[in-house]
């Protein structure tokens, strides 16, 4: 996606390294601020543009998505919110239940950029990043960012790069931020085929969607596409995956992900209830309907 913002891309001015031309849509709203939050109930009205945002990233079930921005050169990764944040202003961290993933793909991203890994601050009084990573609510927390939703709501690992210390820079200076980036980039779209992807599926190979899927120790979960798919980025570990789908027995499945590398692991899920037997009259074999297993099944909702 180019922008998010166009309307606000419209009026900003080209060299312009500090100031907010450019920061609002049409409606003076700062769309990195619209999105629902986990921790404060959103006020502000939705946008169009979040709303379509929103419906595309629900369609598209991405893997890893990474968000660039100007105004610093960092890493910044969720959360970007906090229970008790004072906004604005310097705080504690914000921690995910993925915080060892998030701070790997953050320093994946500024290990490989051509100085991020610095932490150099913009000017002298702007604050340093050891590592060029930080977690965003330890930087400044807000609400309503895209970072947050994208990640608790449908399931995609995002972190935002910040790479360039003016917001608008010039164009001539297009291919030097594309050389320091490329590198980073690519490493960052790699870290998308590591960790662990399946199907989940009936006991006769159908897909089952929208299946809930929770990794041990790891609270936020995420679903299975309309195929059944899914997938998450993990360290190397050895791992528990849960699986909860109306009508199925709860799956737990033990799996180890290597470095380097993706596990594989298709998950069959039996049914709640087995199909009656058939009966035949005038047998002399008595013959009994099936009947519901006693064990329940755990829905759970997001």
């Amino acid at each position: 996606m180019p922008s998010m913002n166009p309307d606000g891309y419209e009026i900003s001015k080209e060299g312009a390294c500090t100031g907010v031309v450019g920061r609002y849509n049409a409606r003076g709203v700062d769309l990195n601020r619209n999105f629902p939050d986990h921790f404060k109930k959103q006020k502000q009205e939705e946008q169009p543009e979040t709303a379509a945002v929103r419906k595309w990233i629900h369609q598209i079930p991405f893997v890893l998505s990474g968000n660039l921005h100007g105004g610093a050169v960092v890493a910044s990764y969720p959360y970007d919110n906090s229970p008790n944040a004072v906004y604005y202003s310097y705080s504690k961290p914000s921690i995910t239940p993925d915080d060892d993933v998030f701070q790997h793909l953050a320093g994946v991203y500024s290990f490989n950029h051509a100085y991020m890994y610095l932490g150099t601050p913009c000017s002298s009084d702007r604050q340093s990043f050891p590592n060029g990573t930080t977690n965003g609510a330890a930087w400044y927390p807000l609400a309503g960012g895209m970072q947050d939703y994208n990640y608790i709501w449908e399931g995609c690992m995002e972190v935002t790069f910040e790479i360039s210390c003016c917001k608008f820079p010039a164009r001539h200076e297009l291919l030097r931020f594309w050389n320091d980036n490329r590198k980073s980039l690519l490493a960052f779209i790699g870290e998308a085929h590591k960790g662990v992807r399946g199907i989940v599926q009936d006991e006769n190979a159908n897909p089952i969607p929208k299946a809930f899927l929770k990794i041990g120790g790891r609270q936020i979960g995420f679903r299975t596409t309309s195929r059944g798919e899914y997938w998450r980025v993990l360290r190397p570990g050895r791992y528990t995956i849960e699986v909860t789908a109306p009508g199925y027995h709860t799956s737990k499945q033990d799996f180890i992900v290597i470095d380097q590398n993706i596990a594989v692991l298709n998950i069959t899920m039996k049914a709640l209830y087995n199909p009656p037997e058939t009966t035949f009259p005038h047998s002399s074999t008595s013959h009994h309907h099936g009947v519901p297993t006693t064990t329940s099944n755990a829905i759970v909702e997001t």
